[in-house]
């Protein structure tokens, strides 16, 4: 089940988000009503040098002094307000949808030497974990997600999607399975720049949370895909491999394939798999996952959940569905389906 769909225009022209709104209806049967988004890069050019955090409020009343007071240990909040919103008869409003845009303090960062994206990686972990009634599920530059618990026409209305324009796209549809649906684990999930919507089922979830949980990420939504946009983070940020070497890492080929690779390609894959035993997911599920220049998308090693992908001049779509892709974009020329863990690849050039 889930629906998933994405899109890059490679020369970083800008799309509304009236057409993933209707492709993503298009998979309708693939959820349950209980959880959708979207996320978008290119949607703050004004603030485009600062954070975007979107947070969800229980109460702002209540719960947005001790947000504010964290942020302000750690850097400059440069504004914040409520996002827009516009009510849905079907969508049950559970949480305030807030948005700040934030610079991390440079002098700290001089002193102690810590990354900008370490210290926002901090303090999502700290709000998730430790500010009661707060949740940070968007923490990029230049980038935003837009979720909640609800079907795709609703969410997108909710937030009015179409107002909004990037030039990375991608939306899902979620039918929850061992988790209940709620705002916090409807998808995209995102840490940094890195967003990721899924489809299917990490069934070694158990390993790769102690796996990325000892490097210091601490996982607070009760979802595997919470822990897949953390391992992207760890291996493609702070580890430095390519987007190629990430996706080896976390769905390798199986060692009898191995076996039968060249020795230099043998060498490689012999290492990642031996490097990166605990990173590697089971189960089957295909994955888009984007920063702000790439989007990648691949399955499980034996392709237990559909993927397809379409091109069209500068655009790269990928979806769970053909048909979802054509709502989008009637005129696509090209239409392929990936082996079993190869990575589909888009980059923008300009």
């Amino acid at each position: 089940m889930c629906g998933i769909i994405g899109v890059i225009d490679r020369n970083r022209s800008l799309m509304d988000g009236s057409h993933i709104k209707s492709a993503l209806s298009m998979m309708n049967e693939r959820g349950s009503g209980e959880g959708a988004g979207y996320v978008a890069y290119g949607v703050y050019p004004e603030f485009k040098d600062y954070y975007a955090l979107h947070v969800f409020f229980d109460n702002v009343h209540e719960h947005k002094k001790a947000v504010d007071a964290l942020l302000s240990q750690w850097g400059t909040i440069i504004h914040d307000e409520e996002i827009p919103t516009y009510e849905q008869q079907g969508l049950r409003r559970v949480h305030t949808p807030w948005r700040y845009f934030f610079a991390p303090d440079t002098s700290l960062m001089t002193r102690s030497s810590t990354p900008a994206e370490d210290i926002v990686t901090s303090l999502v972990m700290k709000v998730n974990t430790q500010v009661t009634g707060a949740l940070i599920f968007s923490s990029g530059k230049n980038l935003g997600v837009f979720k909640a618990a609800g079907w795709p026409e609703e969410v997108a209305d909710f937030y009015r999607i179409e107002d909004y324009s990037g030039y990375i796209w991608m939306g899902h549809n979620r039918y929850p399975t061992n988790t209940p649906g709620w705002w916090g684990g409807a998808h995209p999930f995102n840490l940094l720049n890195w967003s990721v919507v899924h489809n299917g089922e990490i069934t070694s979830y158990g390993t790769n949370r102690r796996y990325i949980e000892s490097f210091g990420y601490q996982c607070s939504m009760f979802t595997d895909t919470e822990v897949v946009a953390y391992m992207v983070d760890l291996l493609a940020r702070q580890h430095g491999l390519s987007q190629e070497m990430t996706v080896r890492a976390l769905a390798p080929p199986f060692w009898d394939e191995i076996d039968r690779e060249v020795p230099k390609q043998q060498e490689l894959d012999r290492a990642i798999r031996l490097t990166y035993a605990s990173a590697m997911m089971n189960g089957p599920f295909a994955i888009v996952v984007a920063d702000q220049d790439t989007m990648v998308a691949f399955t499980d090693r034996s392709k237990l959940r559909p993927l397809v992908g379409a091109e069209n001049g500068s655009k790269l779509y990928v979806s769970s569905e053909e048909a979802a892709i054509r709502a989008m974009d009637p005129d696509i020329d090209d239409v392929f389906t990936p082996r079993a863990g190869d990575p589909i690849i888009g980059r923008v050039v300009a």
